[in-house]
């Protein structure tokens, strides 16, 4: 028998969220190791939303799992985020909120979000994940990798202007005014964006275009390839390097590791202060012929190169790309959309965070 296609509008309806959410899909177990993580910095909470007068906030939990969704998914915006919040039953659910609770308005989630990343709460949650007894196993504590990437900044390369502020826009119709770069020297030492005065002109190499970015570095670890730490630096030659040791100072360690890198690394210093901290430098061979013809001397040597972990380490740090690719491709990072360093830091440790979260439920589905 032929259905009738009438409307018919009913007074109440009694949906019950959870039971559209399919018991296999992902986004179950996903949510399980994040409450889980929230959970663990309730404190780190308490701190940041010191009791005040006035109207309760957006609840931090609910705001970042929010976020979780924009990485998910790459949305672009808080408003388009907040849209498909308030008509998709498993954005709902992911987040907690109900059937008939209102959605946020954006410019009210831009605020709280923007609350929320200056207590460095990407970072703990991060390190939330990883602390679980469960996500533990999966982690090496003795074999890692570090890399780094750019991210392009929210501004135009028209907003690199002289700081002493001689080369402003002549008087004229509109904001968009034509800016004539030619036979024009710009430097770091000279120039900053009006924009983002923290982001910095740099290129990645040689017949490349410079660009107005950042630097994001990850550090991972090599048994599942889980990003176990990373962050935002302003673009120098050395900051990859810098950041590494960073990254590899605030880890706690009682016995010697492994570090892999590509051949960006193989430099003497940064190879002396690995050793220095009891740490194998497992790093590419830089062996590219200078302009006179003759290769590169590396920073490398035979006590290394020629055990087979060396080998490992260098197929095993190549994965490091599948990190920055995700979080580039898939969560649209690749132009962060959110100026000041602080900022930018926060949302790709949390990008990071995203990534692990993602890869979780197949490993922990795994076989042992």
């Amino acid at each position: 028998m032929r259905g009738s296609d009438e409307r018919t509008g009913a007074l109440f309806s009694y949906v019950d969220v959870e039971s559209r959410i399919r018991l296999d899909h992902p986004l179950r177990r996903i949510r399980e190791i994040a409450n889980a993580a929230l959970a663990a910095l309730d404190e780190d909470f308490g701190v940041l939303y010191a009791r005040r007068f006035g109207r309760p906030s957006i609840p931090p939990e609910r705001l970042l799992r929010a976020m979780l969704l924009q990485v998910f998914y790459g949305i672009r915006s808080e408003r388009q985020l907040m849209e498909r919040i308030e008509f998709d039953l498993l954005f709902r659910w992911f987040v907690g909120l109900g059937i008939d609770e209102v959605v946020w308005d954006h410019s009210s989630f831009s605020t709280n979000r923007d609350r929320l990343l200056s207590g460095e709460i990407a970072a703990k949650f991060l390190r939330a994940i990883l602390a679980q007894p469960k996500v533990k196993r999966l982690v090496s504590s003795d074999h890692f990798s570090v890399d780094g990437t750019l991210i392009e900044a929210w501004a135009s390369i028209k907003s690199f202007r002289r700081k002493d502020g001689s080369d402003d826009d002549r008087p004229g119709p509109g904001r968009n005014a034509e800016r004539d770069f030619h036979k024009e020297k710009r430097s770091n030492e000279t120039h900053q964006s009006t924009t983002d005065p923290e982001a910095r002109l740099y290129k990645k190499g040689d017949g490349q275009p410079a660009r107005l970015c950042y630097i994001g570095h990850a550090m991972m670890e090599n048994r599942n390839g889980l990003a176990v730490d990373g962050g935002i630096t302003q673009a120098s030659g050395t900051a990859e390097r810098e950041a590494a040791l960073a990254m590899l100072d605030r880890r706690r360690r009682r016995r010697r590791i492994t570090l892999g890198a590509d051949k960006a690394y193989d430099v003497q210093q940064f190879v002396e202060d690995l050793r220095e901290r009891t740490i194998t430098p497992h790093i590419a061979i830089d062996g590219h012929l200078s302009k006179t013809g003759k290769p590169r001397a590396t920073a490398m040597d035979r006590r290394t190169t020629r055990h087979p972990g060396y080998a490992i380490s260098q197929c095993c740090r190549k994965r490091i790309e599948e990190v920055f690719g995700w979080i580039k491709g898939s969560a649209r990072l690749a132009k962060v959309k959110l100026r000041g360093r602080a900022k930018v830091d926060a949302v790709f440790t949390l990008a990071l965070a995203a990534y692990n979260l993602v890869r979780l439920p197949k490993l922990l589905g795994a076989p042992a």
